[in-house]
């Protein structure tokens, strides 16, 4: 889901450059793993890259052409005109999380480590009555946005664009959470040779400023 904004704005530009229709669908990443290993008739899938090599070795993704796409990190959000905590420092990240009085975080890889921070501060039993996991496919920011969540914590892709929100701005450097996300050419596929043009496009240079305005780094 981190990836369906700018995967839409080059999607629209390969097409145009091509001539080539593709058609492209946003699920939550558990979901498109599942599916691509069902062996569901897809080209392509954008996946963080260790859910990539895992449909590797699974032989549902053809080995040797994972192609890594972007680098994206995590940013923090509050309800559109709340008080911004300071979260400059690692420091100033944990005290805002304490205070909170309901923390959103994702399915997703991001959700993942982002829990492995909190047991690492000694605070994970403190705080887990006030989690709050979005669901599959929910983005932190619609709950953030919706006053559910009081701190929403979410890839800065999914959030930059989201109304009703403010982004506090990103994790400080010493505790940044970072995903790479990856495409890969199905197994299913019966056009490998149009998925991988499309995947050099995908990760060329002039792929850049799109990435870059949907918050990411070119990988």
């Amino acid at each position: 889901m981190a990836t369906r904004g700018v995967l839409a704005q080059l999607l629209a530009a390969w097409q145009d450059q091509s001539g080539q229709p593709v058609m492209m669908e946003s699920v939550g990443g558990v979901d498109a793993a599942k599916r691509v290993q069902a062996g569901e008739a897809m080209d392509l899938v954008v996946l963080a890259s260790d859910a990539i090599d895992k449909l590797v070795n699974a032989g549902s993704v053809v080995a040797g052409s994972r192609v890594d796409l972007v680098h994206s990190g995590v940013a923090v959000a509050v309800r559109a005109g709340q008080p911004h905590p300071d979260i400059s420092s690692e420091q100033g990240v944990r005290d805002a999380v304490l205070k909170a009085t309901s923390i959103g975080y994702s399915t997703g890889p991001s959700g993942t480590a982002l829990l492995k921070l909190f047991d690492g501060w000694g605070i994970a039993a403190d705080i887990a009555p006030r989690l709050v996991q979005a669901p599959a496919g929910v983005p932190v920011g619609a709950l953030v946005a919706k006053g559910e969540v009081e701190l929403g914590f979410q890839q800065l892709s999914e959030l930059m664009h989201r109304p009703g929100i403010d982004v506090v701005g990103p994790l400080p450097p010493e505790i940044q959470i970072t995903t790479t996300f990856s495409a890969g050419v199905c197994a299913a596929s019966t056009r490998a040779g149009e998925v991988r043009a499309l995947l050099a496009f995908l990760a060329s240079p002039q792929s850049a400023q799109a990435k870059q305005s949907h918050g990411m780094d070119p990988a």
